[in-house]
C-alpha cells in the first residue's frame, strides 16, 4: 500500500472522510458503522501517539483513553482533531468501568516499558499484574470486544489475559489478540532495505511468538521474491529478533520503541475494525489460541472477520533454516505461556 506525504493529509479538508497516510480504505466515515476503541495506558510512550493514529482511523466512531494519571489532558489534545471520533478522557481505576463499557476493540499499552539491560523476562514480574486487573474489568464491562494485547511480554500476557477470561467465564478465543504486528512491520523493513524492493509492496509474514528467538520471520515467504544469500537472510532474521533491542539501546536508557509500536498497534486495530465491519480477507499475523502447532497459543497469519478470529491459516512451505527455527523456539515459547497461566492461577 502506497503511503500519502504527511503535507497532503494535512491538505486534506475533511480528514475524517479519508483514511490515515498508513492505512487501507475499507469504508468511507459516512458509511462506518458507529465503533468504540477503548486504549488503557493511553498517556503512557505507547499510548498517547497510538491514541493520536487511532483519532485519525475513520472506522472509529468514540475512542476513550484509559490511564491511572494523566488522561485528561491527552484526550482534550487528541480531540482537537478534526476527524469523526468523540475522544473522552478516563483517569483513575473508578473510571476503568465507564472507558470500557461498549468498546468493540480494547487495546492495551498499559504497563512499563523495556530499559536496557532489562529482559522480556523482568518485564511480566511488573506487567502481569497489570495486565491481570485490566482484564478483570473487561470482563466485567465489555466481555465481548476484541481484546488487542501490546503489553509485553505478549508471550506471557496473552495467557494471563485468556487464563482470567475463564475464569470469569467469558474466554471466547476468536477475541483474544497477541500483537506482534511490529514484528512485522520490522521484518518488512529490513527486507525491503536489503532486496532494494519498494517498501509498500512487501510482505513478510511472522511466525512463533514476540521475543527474541520466538520472532520467525519467514523470509522464504517474502513478496516481492529476491536473490538473497542465507547470509543476507539470517541476518535479516537476527535483526528482526533484536530490533528492540537495537531501539532500546539507541535510545540510550530514554525509551523503548513506542512509535513504532503504536503505528504497528494502530495498523492491527484497523485490521479488526475492518473485519468487524465485514470487509473481506483481511489477514494480519498475530498471537492467539491456535492447534499449528503443538503449543496452545501461537503467532501466524489469521483471517479476521465480524466476529473477531475467523480462521488461523497454516504456516505454508518453510525453508530448512525456518524449520530449525521453529523447533528452536518453541522451548522458551512453552516456558512463556505455561509461566503466564501459573501467574493467574497461583494468584
Amino acid at each position: 500500500m502506497k503511503a500519502a506525504s504527511l503535507t497532503s493529509l494535512l491538505r486534506r479538508s475533511n480528514a475524517a472522510s479519508t483514511s490515515p497516510c498508513f492505512l487501507r480504505r475499507a469504508f468511507s466515515s459516512e458509511a462506518a458503522p458507529e465503533r468504540k476503541v477503548a486504549i488503557l495506558g493511553a498517556a503512557g510512550g505507547i499510548g498517547q501517539p497510538l491514541s493520536l493514529l487511532m483519532k485519525l482511523n475513520p472506522l472509529v466512531s468514540r475512542l476513550a483513553l484509559y490511564d491511572i494519571a494523566g488522561t485528561p489532558g491527552v484526550a482534550a489534545d487528541v480531540s482537537h482533531i478534526n476527524t469523526r471520533s468523540e475522544v473522552k478522557g478516563y483517569a483513575a481505576e473508578e473510571q476503568l468501568g465507564e472507558a470500557l463499557e461498549g468498546s468493540d476493540v480494547v487495546i492495551i499499552p498499559a504497563g512499563v516499558p523495556r530499559k536496557p539491560g532489562m529482559t522480556r523476562d523482568d518485564l511480566f514480574k511488573i506487567n502481569a499484574g497489570i495486565v491481570k486487573s485490566l482484564c478483570e474489568a473487561i470482563a466485567k464491562y465489555c466481555p465481548n470486544a476484541l481484546v488487542n494485547m501490546i503489553s509485553n511480554p505478549v508471550n506471557s500476557t496473552v495467557p494471563i489475559a485468556a487464563e482470567v477470561f475463564k475464569s470469569k467465564g467469558v474466554y471466547d478465543e476468536r477475541k483474544l489478540f497477541g500483537v506482534t504486528t511490529l514484528d512485522v512491520v520490522r521484518a518488512k523493513t529490513f527486507y525491503a532495505g536489503k532486496a532494494k524492493v519498494n517498501v509498500a509492496d512487501v510482505n513478510v509474514p511472522v511466525i512463533g511468538g514476540h521475543a527474541g528467538i520466538t520472532i520467525l520471520p519467514l523470509f522464504s515467504q517474502a513478496t516481492p521474491k529476491a536473490n538473497l544469500s542465507d547470509e543476507d537472510i539470517k541476518a535479516l532474521t537476527k535483526r528482526t529478533q533484536d530490533g528492540g533491542t537495537e531501539v532500546v539501546e539507541a535510545k540510550a536508557g530514554k525509551g523503548s520503541a513506542t512509535l513504532s509500536m503504536a503505528y504497528a498497534g494502530a495498523v492491527f486495530a484497523d485490521a479488526c475494525l475492518k473485519g468487524l465491519n465485514g470487509a473481506p480477507d483481511v489477514v494480519e499475523c498475530s498471537f492467539v489460541q491456535s492447534t499449528v502447532t503443538e503449543l496452545p497459543f501461537f503467532a501466524s497469519k489469521v483471517r479476521l472477520g465480524k466476529n473477531g478470529l475467523e480462521e488461523v491459516l497454516g504456516l505454508g512451505s518453510l525453508s530448512d533454516n525456518e524449520k530449525q527455527g521453529l523447533e528452536a523456539l518453541k522451548p522458551e515459547l512453552k516456558s512463556s505461556i505455561e509461566k503466564g497461566v501459573a501467574f493467574v492461577r497461583s494468584s
